[in-house]
This record gives structure tokens, sequence and C-alpha cells, in this order.
């Protein structure tokens, strides 16, 4: 399966567009929205491999999904960015949309749908940025580069470790 098979079905599960009998974004528009993703995560991470990308005619080259040179993180960043930017637009559209008609005892209330699309494209965005910070401090446990043999702290990490029989506070 090609980079659009793979990362569409990442978008569409994340923005629950997973029926293929009715789906409400198109194969193109999901694609073109990945590339879209794909040239701005580029601008805010350096990652392994250099890509090229071609929102036009829909191309991205070296192909991320290849099992050869599959590039995860690109992937994951990738999908959840077009997930914002989907979500994003979805909210623009709802917020115009979001009217409140009061006639006597009848009632119709469409501004809760925006403030849930926005309470989804926040903690999406959120996770976004979480994994972006993630992958540029390289994946790691946060402390873990901090805390050696000779760093204030790691004796008392030592002391309290147990009688497991682990050297405790050390990372090897």
């Amino acid at each position: 399966m090609s980079w659009q098979g793979q990362i569409s079905t990442i978008i569409r599960h994340l923005v629950n567009d997973i029926d293929s009998s009715t789906y409400k974004y198109t194969d193109k528009r999901i694609e073109t929205t990945a590339l879209v993703a794909a040239q701005l995560v580029t601008l805010e991470v350096d990652l392994g491999n250099t890509y090229t990308i071609n929102v036009e005619q829909c191309a991205l080259s070296p192909d991320p999904t290849e099992t050869a040179t599959r590039d995860n993180a690109f992937i994951n960043l990738v999908s959840i960015k077009s997930a914002c930017i989907i979500l994003g637009s979805e909210v623009r559209t709802e917020s115009s949309n979001a009217i409140s008609i009061k006639d006597g005892p009848s009632a119709i209330d469409l501004r809760g749908v925006a403030s849930t699309l926005i309470v989804l494209y926040k903690e999406l965005c959120g996770k976004y940025d979480k994994m972006l910070l993630d992958y540029r401090a390289g994946n790691s446990i946060a402390g873990q580069a901090i805390l050696g043999p000779y760093s204030p702290g790691s004796d008392y990490a030592g002391r309290n470790q147990g009688h497991s029989g682990q050297r405790g506070g050390y990372l090897h």
C-alpha cells in the first residue's frame, strides 16, 4: 500500500470518516490535505529524510510508508497535522452555522455543534504539539539525559531504590 492508502486511512480514522459508503471527504481532498500538512511539518521539524512534496501533482517522494525506508514519525506527524487542518475547516464552517432561534416555546440551538468541534480541534492539535515536541526532544524520557552517576541527587535515588540488587539511580 502506498502513502496515499496508509496516511489517508489514518486521517480518516482521526476525523471519524471511516464508512466508505458515506465518505464526507473525497480521497483527493484527504491526499492533498496530507501533502499540505507534510509541507508544514517539514518546515517545523528536521526529519531524517528529505521529502519532495508537490501538492498540484499530488506527489510525495520518497514514499514514507515503504518498508525499507519507513518513517513513522513523518507518517504520524503528517496524519495528525492533516486531521487538525480538516477539523479547523469544520470549526470555521460550523461556526458560521452556529445559530440560536427561539419562537415562543420552540427553540433551535446549533451553537453546541461548533463548541464540540472546537474542543476536538484543540485536543487533537494539542496532541500534535506534544508529538512534535517529543520528536524534537528525540523521544527521550524527561530528565533521562540529566540524571547520571555524578549528577546531584543521583546518590539519593540510589539509596532509595530498595534492596533488589539493582544499582538505583544510574542509567545504563
